[in-house]
């Protein structure tokens, strides 16, 4: 993530603003964005992303799974970093600086970090002395949410998570933990879990699950950024005071 995020910085201070720009040369902006996000994240060559993300792995038997991953993970509507990317681009602010924007909102643990939270808890409850469904319970008795489990958006399921996880055979530490946690929360998996337990399959590196996050999104980000730029509007909430209000003189 630090290599995008410095890159992008780079990028971002001296490209052009997107701002009365043409389609066309937004496109060509949008299409060096990918790549610098790609060569970060990814390592330089010419390939599918996918298959370079695979070797800078040392996994090349994880390509198609990663693929998928990348396919699944492109958009996902008006969420925390692509609304970012949006209000960022509505400036007229160049799109690597709204990458970059939308790369910082990532980073936080309740959007692009948490499945890195449940490789951590996986771990845990599988070192704990005792049986997964019994660390869980500890769990939630300290008032914690389980991450990795139910979607607002996603009443009966993600698609997304069902997609992935249907590729895979989950190690058995992974697969007590989902039925434990389905059991306990009643809840099933969200894509946070799957990417988990995509990394947990083919042992890829603990960073691996944002790494696919940012570089999959940084492609919706991307065109909504140039749908907003074409607007031409500026994307400005307004507030209203709900405290109390002062005594009248």
């Amino acid at each position: 993530m630090s290599s995008a995020l410095l890159a992008l910085a780079g990028a971002a201070s001296s490209d052009l603003p997107s701002l009365g720009r043409s389609p066309s040369l937004l496109r060509a902006d949008a299409a060096n964005v990918l790549a610098t996000m790609a060569a970060s994240l990814a390592g330089p060559g010419e390939g599918p992303i996918h298959m370079r993300l695979a070797d800078r792995f040392g996994r090349p038997e994880a390509a198609d799974d990663l693929r998928c991953a990348l396919v699944l993970l492109a958009d996902h509507e008006l969420n925390v970093s692509t609304f970012t990317a949006r209000v960022a681009a509505s400036t007229g602010a160049a799109l690597s600086a709204g990458a970059l924007a939308a790369l910082a909102a990532l980073s936080g643990p309740l959007h692009g970090r948490a499945s890195i939270t449940i490789e951590a808890l996986v771990e845990d409850t599988q070192a704990a002395d005792a049986p997964i469904s019994s660390a869980l319970r500890d769990w939630l008795d300290e008032g914690r949410a389980v991450p990795g489990f139910g979607h607002r958006l996603y009443p009966h399921g993600d698609v997304r998570a069902e997609a992935l996880l249907s590729r895979l055979t989950l190690p058995p530490t992974y697969a007590e933990f989902r039925v434990a946690a389905e059991d306990l929360v009643g809840e099933i998996p969200n894509v946070d879990f799957a990417l988990a337990a995509l990394t947990a399959v083919h042992n890829l590196p603990r960073t691996a699950p944002i790494e696919v996050f940012a570089l999959a999104r940084s492609v919706g980000w991307l065109a909504h950024m140039i749908e907003q730029a074409e607007t031409g509007s500026i994307i400005r909430p307004r507030a209203r005071y709900t405290g109390l209000k002062p005594p009248v003189p």
